[in-house]
């Protein structure tokens, strides 16, 4: 080799490492960058995260936003899993991003013009560092400061997307003033910043806030030592820790994992919803663990001022104790917002006094001041001499520490059954009650507004038969197609929110839908057990090729249970659609149905009357749920004791929606030719006419509840003295004061004779013929949960004389007569 040539050859030799010295694995020093037409990216050191250029996943090739370029950080397993977001406001058009430090120790974005179209801006930008060098921890934190140095002049913890990791400190720095709050993404494939932010407020007392814009949609309530006063499912769990800090420097929440192998995130969507999701490995897919909104009455002052909330009443608004609503024509018109006034304005001075308001959210502590050091007495003490003091409370409930007083109106308050807690409200001294006395003015506020319900109910009903076939245009489509990468639309996909399994996954967790697995079949598909590879169980319904359940069905129940949170519904998990197999994949059920136990003559033993009332109270919160509580309001349609599971504690949940219809903003009703669901629980009105209604769902819980009651089917029933069905049956002997003869002998020793007439009663309330006799869901929980004076029932529809066959003859065959002699042929009932 000569001597002129083997310098090039050395060069040539060692570019490559010179190459890739010039970055290294989880750092950028100055003068190293990132560059985007390279595919080059950060990877912090434990491998859990890495930062570089993407594009929102859910963007289709067509799409104008396909091309905008973002510089951000996701989990290292799932580049569609972003945390962290740099140029929001400001993406590239194009692959010629660069990201760079600068000798002031700022991190520049630079695009093919050299221009910076973002940078740090360090507050500390004067004093620049000598080695300045950036860095991504394995915490998901991208920080930059001095070399070997943990004072950072910037770091990305300070500067939130919509994602709160584990260790942020997510809250108000108050030396610097500095607030760590979340801003959702405009859309699943635009993360510019939306409109729904979560802040920690330091005003009065700290509590988190959810805003869409300017107003404010949820109130997390204050720190009470355990937990924060609206939030009573933030319990102890095996999944994270939290705290919340509250010193001169700063306040803040934070959670940390208990077990590394466990990944769990806080994510604001763009909907307003603040949710935590866990990862699960082996479908490598991100499950809903919990939400802070439950349900209705935590949207914000939804009651108004001095209103309180309980969602299982109806209405769920109720003023406080001493109060009454300020527009009475307003507040019976559905109208909550103006609130409650007092019922006697002095009360201060002479004769006034505290009532004590049991287990609730505490209201709005935004105009309120608080002292650690004092006790209750203490408290109680220093409201009573300003006459502006309107309520107080204890600040940690875990010793009773600690004096929380209000001025000014109270707001959004809400009734707990747990995890609630208790303040005290100023009240003149006519408008003090006893327990027994709140009891009784309760008694009578809930009779009243009883009564009240149903004729707006009554009213209600009229007006809504009017227009029965004006109906809310069902959710687009799934797109689906013969070909797995076509079978659903990406931005649909992201609008639910759903993970979609692999037909291999499925077919391993099954051993290729072994028999041994089967759980059940149906008229749609079997139902069957499956184990993941993690150990997960799940119940995976498969839909058979000539399943009389289309596409049009699978559609329909997948969007609908897809939006859905509830105890008592059934958790889908997700779905696979690959070619001809509709698989859908829910929570495992280990008591299977309530029909496997109600109507087995040894596994009813099982059932004592507690577990019995426990189930149908649990379902009757669900329907309510779907009715009126949820996002959406939904007509299940078929509602039955094989559509209800039963969970390791023998918690009842109701599954099943194919069927099920949804509806918007006031509807309550439609119509269609084609009926369906199954004989024995379908109401008079859907089965002659195609009618159904909330209404159709609460004849079938009365059939569903006398079925529990008594252990016998509602079709095929027979009794030697009559050829009635069990409505018919029940209605018999509740007429001839004989109820108690419905229930099922083998609960003698465990019922409490009161709540089983009590059940009765209600049951047969809600098989009455005509749809506006029979009560609604809310007023339904309402009655089974109190002992509030009950209507007479009247006659039940279905009240028939038919003819009973022999065993011989052919099942197709029914012969059916009713008062009004007109003959039913349902042919897709099953």
């Amino acid at each position: 080799m000569k001597g002129s040539n083997f310098p090039l050859f050395l060069v040539a030799l060692l570019l490559p490492f010179f190459a890739l010295s010039t970055l290294a694995a989880d750092t950028i020093a100055v003068n190293q960058s990132i560059a985007d037409n390279q595919s080059q990216t950060l990877v912090s050191s434990g491998g859990s995260f890495e930062l570089g250029f993407f594009t929102p996943s859910s963007s289709s090739s067509s799409s104008s936003s396909s091309n905008l370029r973002y510089i951000g950080i996701w989990y290292n397993f799932s580049k569609q899993s972003v945390v962290w977001v740099a140029n929001r406001d400001s993406p590239l058009t194009d692959s010629s991003g660069v990201l760079q430090l600068a000798a002031d120790g700022s991190l520049r974005l630079l695009n093919s013009s050299n221009a910076v179209v973002w940078s740090t801006n360090s507050t500390k930008a004067a004093n620049p560092p000598r080695n300045p060098l950036a860095k991504l921890l394995d915490s998901g934190n991208l920080v930059v400061g001095e070399s070997n140095s943990d004072d950072y002049l910037w770091q990305s913890f300070d500067y939130l997307s919509d994602t709160i990791l584990p260790g942020l400190e997510f809250g108000h720095n108050r030396e610097t003033g500095r607030d760590r709050y979340l801003t959702s993404w405009k859309s699943p494939d635009d993360p510019s910043p939306g409109d729904c932010t979560t802040r920690l407020d330091p005003d009065g007392y700290p509590q988190i806030f959810i805003r869409k814009g300017e107003n404010i949609v949820f109130r997390s309530g204050p720190w009470n030592g355990l937990r924060f006063s609206g939030m009573p499912n933030l319990k102890p769990n095996p999944i994270y820790t939290y705290e919340f800090v509250y010193n001169s420097k700063q306040i803040y929440y934070r959670y940390d994992l208990t077990d590394k192998s466990v990944i769990s995130r806080l994510v604001l969507d763009n909907q307003g919803i603040l949710q935590r999701f866990t990862w699960t490995t082996s479908t490598r897919t991100w499950n809903l663990y919990l939400t802070a909104q439950m349900d209705n009455c935590d949207r914000y002052g939804l009651c108004g001022p001095y209103g309180s909330c309980n969602i299982n009443n109806s209405p769920p608004c109720g003023c406080l104790i001493g109060f009454e609503p300020r527009s009475r024509q307003d507040w019976d018109s559905g109208d909550w917002s103006g609130g409650c006034v007092r019922r006697n304005d002095s009360v201060c001075g002479v004769g006034e006094g505290f009532q004590r308001i049991v287990s609730v959210k505490l209201p709005d502590t935004s105009k309120s001041s608080f002292n650690a050091s004092m006790d209750l007495g203490e408290c109680e003490a220093t409201c009573s001499k300003d006459c502006s003091c309107t309520a107080y409370s204890t600040l940690n409930i875990t010793d009773g520490s600690g004096c929380l007083l209000w001025f000014g109106d109270l707001v959004d308050v809400r009734e707990y059954t747990e995890n609630g807690q208790d303040f005290f409200i100023r009240l003149a001294a006519s408008d003090l009650v006893s327990v027994g006395g709140s009891k009784r003015k309760t008694r009578l506020w809930i009779i009243a507004v009883c009564l009240l319900a149903v004729g707006i109910a009554a009213l209600g009903f009229f007006l809504i038969f009017r227009f029965r076939r004006k109906r809310l245009r069902r959710p687009a489509s799934i797109m689906m197609t013969q070909e797995r990468d076509q079978t659903v639309d990406e931005s649909r996909e992201h609008e639910l929110e759903l993970p979609l399994f692999d037909f291999s996954t499925i077919t391993k967790a099954t051993d290729l839908f072994s028999e041994s697995r089967k759980l059940g079949e149906g008229g749609f598909g079997s139902v069957y057990k499956g184990v993941f590879k993690d150990g997960q169980e799940v119940a995976v319904k498969r839909l058979s090729k000539d399943s009389t359940q289309g596409l049009d069905e699978f559609k329909n129940e997948v969007i609908t249970i897809a939006k859905l949170q509830h105890r008592n519904l059934v958790k889908l998990l997700g779905c696979c659609i690959e070619k001809e197999e509709k698989v859908l994949v829910y929570e495992y059920m280990p008591n299977k149905s309530l029909d496997a136990f109600i109507f087995d003559p040894k596994q009813r033993k099982l059932l004592d009357w507690p577990m019995r009332f426990h189930i149908i109270n649990g379902i009757a919160r669900g329907l309510l749920y779907l009715h009126q509580d949820s996002r959406l309001r939904i007509i299940h349609r078929d509602l039955k004791a094989s559509n209800v599971l039963l969970d390791y504690d023998m918690n009842p949940k109701i599954s099943d929606f194919g069927m099920a219809r949804i509806f918007g903003g006031n509807e309550t009703q439609g119509n269609t030719k084609r009926v369906v669901g199954t004989y024995g629980y379908m109401s008079p009105e859907y089965a002659i006419d195609g009618l159904f209604s909330i209404k159709s769902d609460v004849f079938s819980f009365g059939v569903l509840v006398l079925e529990i009651i008594s252990g016998k089917r509602n079709r095929g029933f027979y009794h030697e003295d009559h050829k009635h069905n069990l409505l018919g049956h029940a209605w018999r002997l509740y007429r001839e004061g004989k109820p108690e003869e419905v229930m099922d002998e083998t609960m003698n020793d465990s019922q409490v004779l009161s709540e089983v007439v009590r059940c009765i009663h209600v049951a047969l309330l809600c098989v009455q013929q005509a749809p506006e006799d029979r009560p609604k869901m809310s007023n339904v929980v309402l009655m089974l949960s109190s002992d509030i004076l009950l209507a007479e029932p009247t006659e039940p529809g279905f009240f028939t004389e038919r003819k009973v066959f022999d065993q011989e003859s052919s099942s197709s065959k029914v012969d059916t007569c009713s008062t009004n002699e007109i003959t039913i042929t349902l042919l897709t009932a099953r």
